[in-house]
């Protein structure tokens, strides 16, 4: 990545269980969360720094990608995409850096819920507890002003949320 986190000069890569490292996609400026559909037809990737989602035809066989496309746009104020989960249902929830709020969005990439945190900087999340249905979202202190802490005493923290749906498992590695 570019380390001013300006231009798309990163790219992601796959590792397939002998260890080898093959590059799948490029044009990436701060690369975050990524996960796939429940059918493992579509994977989706954050990069943060561009503020968008996109969306990748998938191959699991393959492990390849095809047809990128930017599937969630956010813009100037409305915070920038940071880690991510899909939930049994097939929605993306996306943690929203400097935003301090998880969303919801349908696979066409429609937000359809959103939930505020006592933090402005969510920076992952995942699904896990008792059937898979609590929200655990982890946050960033780092860079925070002293008064700024005094507001956000979270800040750092991991919640734990009801999400209302349940998640899907992650998969293992192979190798």
């Amino acid at each position: 990545m570019d380390r001013a986190l300006r231009e798309p000069v990163g790219a992601l890569y796959r590792v397939d269980p002998d260890l080898s490292v093959h590059r799948v996609a490029g044009g990436v400026t701060l690369s975050n969360g990524i996960a796939w559909s429940p059918d493992d037809r579509v994977m989706y990737h954050c990069d943060t720094a561009a503020a968008v989602v996109r969306a990748y035809d998938f191959d699991l066989g393959a492990g390849a990608v095809a047809n990128p496309r930017v599937l969630i746009r956010f813009g100037p104020g409305e915070g920038r995409p940071d880690g991510c989960a899909v939930d049994a249902e097939g929605c993306l929830w996306v943690a929203v850096v400097e935003a301090g709020l998880v969303a919801r969005f349908d696979a066409a990439g429609r937000r359809v819920r959103e939930l505020r945190l006592p933090v402005s900087r969510p920076t992952s999340l995942c699904f896990g507890g008792e059937g898979l249905r609590t929200l655990f979202v982890t946050s960033m202190r780092h860079g925070m002003a002293e008064d700024e802490l005094a507001r956000e005493p979270l800040a750092g923290g991991i919640l734990a949320l009801d999400a209302g749906v349940a998640g899907l498992p992650e998969a293992r590695f192979a190798g």
